[in-house]
Order: structure tokens, then sequence, then C-alpha cells
């Protein structure tokens, strides 16, 4: 069965930083964007980055110039680093698979994942 395993969530304090892994198992990685998802307490689920096939990204309005996503195909891993990080992104964050036919085909945020992780929670303090 496809899994999508997420790490390195934790508790920090505003001002600072994690990097999120999701390592993937039993789909050919590389045929699929990626993306970071996050669902807070009373929230609906919000598109945070994703990345293509080929590295393009896209990132929602609340963290463009903050996050940053990648990928290492060598390794089934996608990442995402969170810098500068404020109360309000406290959540679950979530990774995602969708299947992408065309290698040049752009990611996006609004589109339907085919597979999800189980999240892991990020608590930033005030």
């Amino acid at each position: 069965a496809q899994v999508l395993l997420e790490s390195g969530g934790g508790l920090v304090q505003a001002g600072g930083s994690l990097r999120l892994s999701c390592t993937v198992s039993d789909l050919t990685f590389g045929d699929y964007a990626m993306g970071w998802f996050r669902q807070a307490p009373g929230k609906e689920r919000e598109g945070v980055s994703c990345i293509s096939r080929r590295g393009s990204t896209a990132h929602g309005d609340s963290v463009k110039g903050r996050f940053t996503i990648s990928r290492d195909n060598a390794k089934n891993t996608v990442y995402l680093q969170m810098n500068s990080l404020k109360p309000e992104d406290t959540a679950v964050y979530y990774c995602a698979a969708r299947y992408a036919y065309f290698v040049y085909s752009d990611c996006s945020l609004s589109a339907q994942y085919n597979y999800w992780g189980q999240g892991t929670q990020v608590t930033v303090s005030s």
C-alpha cells in the first residue's frame, strides 16, 4: 500500500524554524507532484506549498517568503522548510501526492491529491 510518512513536527517558539520531511513508498515518486497542506483546529484544510515533477513550486499567500518546498527524487522525499514561524502556523501538516502525467505540468494547491499522509503536528508558541 502507498505510504506517505511525515516527520519533523514539534514545538517551536515564534520566529523559529522547522523542517518537515515526507518519505514516500510504493509509488513511482518522480511521477507525482507533491504538496503540503495544513489544518488547524476548527479551520478548513489549507494548501501550504506544492512542487511539480520538474521542481516548479507554488505557495499559499500566508507562507510566501517564509516556507520553501523541495524534493529529492533519489530519496523519495519531499521537504518543507519553515522559517519565521508564527503562532498562526500552528496546525497538523499533511503531505500529499498527485499523479502528474505530463512532466512539465505545474503543481496546484487546489487540485485533488491522490494519496495523503497521517500528518505531523506543528505548534508555534508566542
